[in-house]
């Protein structure tokens, strides 16, 4: 994954920028207050993200009575930031728009009417918000979750929508039980390592499908090293029986899905009768294929998830709580993922990497 510091990264699922730390904070006494001078990354027109992003120069904005100046420190590049430049996501915002949809930033003002914020603090956009691809951005009180400044920002710009969504995945669907085991395929993505992780804390076990491609056998040591029990390439489940390959561990319960195609048909021989595959992506543009006899005589269940529809106003406390919870296992080194650091005004050589053109 890259995070331009402000996000790209390789393995690099996403990227980021990173940003120098703000000055000294102010706390707004009148409506004058403004933002410091921004750099954004703006696109104007739908379209490739590489053709119709630039990094332009803004004046500041007015920071109103509940609103908050954030510094932004890092921010990534996902997949969903991507679609929503070219305009195939369900929720885009009005263009011309600044991209970006979660990152970490340092509270540099406050308006009058701020009650739980000062300058100084750490904050994320909780439910995540659009416009985080820029070097300062003003936003209302309510859309600020502080966090804890020993978390690593790396983690704290990157938490609310990989981690999140792979934490809601494992409870959201079956209840799952020490001993009990999963199944996924784009095992090496952010989801799926923080699955293999978030998995192996409760006692649950992993069975993971990868792509086959140079570099496999590295990518299969790195999940081990994540607490992943089973990696094969697609190619090696070419068999008659593909449970055959289960040793020890029990038929799985649940599988995600966030390729499609054939992958997806994968997931779907290793589930245990009654068993549930839930999709979050379709990285291989291909639909997934479901024989009948997987619906007749092995009764499983598809489902779809999508983190937009849980950031309703009602769900913010648990959402944030959950969020607390991840950050709190990043800084004790109990969740990791790779990301690569690139500098803000390098942000067209993070989107390359984000976008796959460098490898």
């Amino acid at each position: 994954m890259a995070l331009i510091m402000i996000r790209s990264v390789a393995t690099i699922r996403s990227g980021f920028f990173k940003l120098k730390r703000s000055s000294s904070g102010v706390r707004a006494f009148s409506s004058l207050l403004t933002s410091p001078p921004s750099k954004a990354v703006v696109y104007e027109r739908h379209g490739p993200p590489d053709a119709v992003t630039r990094l332009i120069e803004m004046e500041g904005v007015e920071v109103k009575e509940k609103d908050v100046c954030v510094k932004m420190l890092a921010a990534p590049i996902n997949p969903s930031d991507l679609n929503r430049i070219e305009g195939v996501y369900p929720v885009r915002p009005p263009l011309p728009a600044v991209g970006g949809y979660e990152g970490v930033g340092e509270v540099l003002s406050v308006g009058s009417a701020v009650k739980h914020l000062s300058p100084g603090d750490w904050v994320i956009p909780s439910p995540p918000s659009s416009g985080m691809w820029q070097t300062y951005t003003v936003k209302e009180e309510s859309v600020w979750h502080k966090i804890s400044k020993d978390s690593p920002v790396e983690y704290a710009a990157t938490i609310t929508v990989n981690p999140l969504t792979s934490l809601r995945m494992l409870q959201d669907f079956v209840t799952l039980n020490s001993g009990d085991c999963i199944v996924q395929n784009g095992a090496t993505s952010i989801v799926g390592q923080c699955i293999i992780q978030l998995a192996r804390l409760r006692g649950i076990h992993s069975i993971n499908i990868i792509r086959d491609r140079a570099g496999s056998d590295e990518a299969k040591e790195m999940l081990k090293r994540l607490g992943a029990d089973e990696v094969f390439t697609e190619s090696q489940l070419e068999v008659k029986n593909i449970k055959d390959l289960l040793t020890n561990l029990p038929e799985p319960a649940l599988g995600f899905n966030c390729v499609g195609g054939n992958s997806a048909s994968l997931v779907l021989k290793f589930l245990r009768h009654g068993g549930t595959m839930v999709t979050y992506g379709g990285m291989s543009k291909k639909p997934i294929t479901v024989s009948t006899s997987s619906f007749i005589f092995k009764d499983l269940s598809l489902r779809g998830f999508w983190l937009q529809k849980l950031m309703n106003p009602d769900k913010v406390n648990e959402s944030r709580n959950m969020i607390d919870h991840l950050l709190c296992l990043a800084r004790e080194g109990k969740l990791k993922y790779e990301m690569e650091l690139v500098s803000f005004d390098d942000f067209h050589t993070a989107l390359d990497k984000a976008l796959g053109k460098l490898g």
